[in-house]
Parts: C-alpha cells; structure tokens; sequence
C-alpha cells in the first residue's frame, strides 16, 4: 500500500489519504481499497479461529470489531468477506472500520465499542486482540488488555510494553481464558 501511494513507513496511511486534496484522495482510496480486494482472496483463517470464536459464544462473550479495513456495508469488503467466509452466522457488534474516525492506533474505536456495550469501567474489561502496533497501541491506550497475536512479521511486538500477552494461535486464549487471564508482569 505504501508503494502504490508512494510514502514511507513512517507514515501513517490513513492520515495521509486524508490529507491529500480531492480528487487525490478518492483515487488513493481507490488504490488501497483494490490492494485489499486482492488480498483478501489469498486470506485464510487464522489458526484457532473458529475454536476461539465457539468458545466464546458457548460462554456468551460479546464480540466487536475494530480494523483498518473498509467499510463492510461495501460489497466485497475485507470485513465482509472475513465474516461470510470463515465466521457465517457468528455475530459482531459494533464493527468499527477505517471509516469511523479516527481509527487506529487511536483508542477511539474500542471505546465506542465500550459505550456502545455500556460498559461502566470504560475498555477496562475488554481484550483487544490483533496482530499489529497500532492494535497495541489502541488497547493499550484504552485501557484494554491486549493480546498479541504472534507472527513472523511482528516478534518484535511481543515484548512491547503495549503487549500483555503474545499467543501463536488464537486457540490459545481459550487456555488463557480458562485460567484466569492475566497479562504478563511489568505491562
């Protein structure tokens, strides 16, 4: 995506789409959006998914959404695709994606997920789990607890100090959930 908008990493690319002037900033849209759609025919389900998900159903845990993906009310949107082809039926409430401002690394949409829950304690008693800096970095910040999902392209999130717990698979928050979640020490 950064080369098809031709910036650098250190770059957020949300914020730049929206700096740029129109039309600039449709045709950029454009541009990731096609990036997306094509990657999302390659996707395959994370291991554990669908064990992690019937877990939580079967203890009636709420489940939301919140990425930097586009809109799942557009047909053929990542999100819409993650849900139709590996999760039918299961049930995600709120979904918050790139549209809903700011996004992440912001912690904005996973506080609205915890308003939109009523939750007392804010994000408190919410795990955010992704696979990214800026999904740390918004649990983290909402006050969350986070939970790393560990990959050749991010180990060195895993002992990052947004990071509470780094897992290989998400089944193995099943485990963590049976046992009394914790983060690790000094997070």
């Amino acid at each position: 995506m950064r080369e098809a908008l031709q910036i650098p990493k250190s770059t957020d690319i949300l914020d730049h789409i929206h700096s740029l002037p129109q039309p600039a900033q449709d045709e950029a849209q454009t541009a990731i959006r096609a990036i997306e759609r094509a990657a999302m025919i390659e996707q395959e389900a994370q291991p554990g998914l669908n064990e992690l998900i019937q877990y939580l159903e079967d203890k009636g845990v709420r489940m939301g959404l919140c990425t930097r993906n586009f809109d799942k009310k557009i047909k053929c949107a990542p999100v819409t695709h993650l849900l139709q082809t590996f999760l039918p039926g299961k049930t995600f409430f709120p979904i918050i994606t790139r549209e809903f401002r700011p996004p992440k690394p912001d912690p904005a949409g996973i506080l609205h997920i915890a308003q939109a829950w009523n939750l007392e304690d804010g994000a408190e008693s919410l795990i955010m789990v992704g696979d990214s800096m800026d999904d740390m970095v918004a649990g983290y910040k909402a006050g969350a607890a986070t939970v790393l999902l560990s990959s050749k392209d991010n180990e060195g999130l895993e002992k990052h100090e947004y990071t509470g717990v780094a897992i290989g698979r998400l089944d193995e928050l099943v485990g963590l959930l049976e046992e009394g979640f914790e983060e690790r020490e000094g997070r």
